[in-house]
């Protein structure tokens, strides 16, 4: 029978990974690494949002770590901080939404279960992109059709609007 070493978070802290992993329970965990559509979608993302950044209240960050629990850390293709808070090396703080593109090796039951990290920390915008197909909002620990196209983001003074970012994916 295998067995598995755990690891303290604060040697997790510590180390680079590359590319990063997940921190789950002193276990690390390695995320799907995309490919070309992938990262033109997360460019996309970074580039709608980093335009309202200053006026919507928001840091725009690709790949950050994020504390969700105090023995988890996720990292989220884009996340949106609060620029009211102080910025953390690695926030325990709620970031007002996440987003996450879909990668060739994902499964939705395995990629909800980092989902679910986010909603109970307290995260209220959860967005999943698909490149070659649906787009979701995760909400109450399930996937949403992502409707409609276009909201405001509560918490911030910023607008997801599908089809602009959809222009900007190159």
């Amino acid at each position: 029978m295998a067995t598995t070493t755990l690891i303290p978070i604060e040697v997790y802290l510590r180390t680079s990974y590359r590319p990063d992993v997940d921190y789950v329970d002193g276990v690390i965990e390695e995320r799907n690494l995309g490919q070309n559509d992938h990262s033109a979608w997360q460019a996309a993302i970074i580039a709608w949002f980093q335009q309202q950044a200053m006026n919507g209240g928001v840091r725009v960050r690709p790949e950050l770590r994020i504390k969700v629990a105090k023995t988890r850390v996720r990292i989220p293709d884009v996340a949106l901080l609060d620029r009211t808070l102080e910025q953390e090396p690695v926030p325990a703080h709620p970031p007002i939404a996440v987003f996450e593109v879909v990668s060739p090796d994902d499964t939705l039951p395995k990629l909800a279960v980092r989902l679910i990290d986010y909603e109970r920390m307290g995260i209220q915008t959860i967005v999943v992109l698909d490149p070659n197909g649906p787009h979701w909002r995760f909400v109450n620990g399930d996937y949403a059709p992502l409707e409609p196209r276009a909201f405001d983001i509560p918490g911030s003074r910023c607008r997801f609007d599908l089809d602009e970012i959809e222009k900007l994916v190159d």
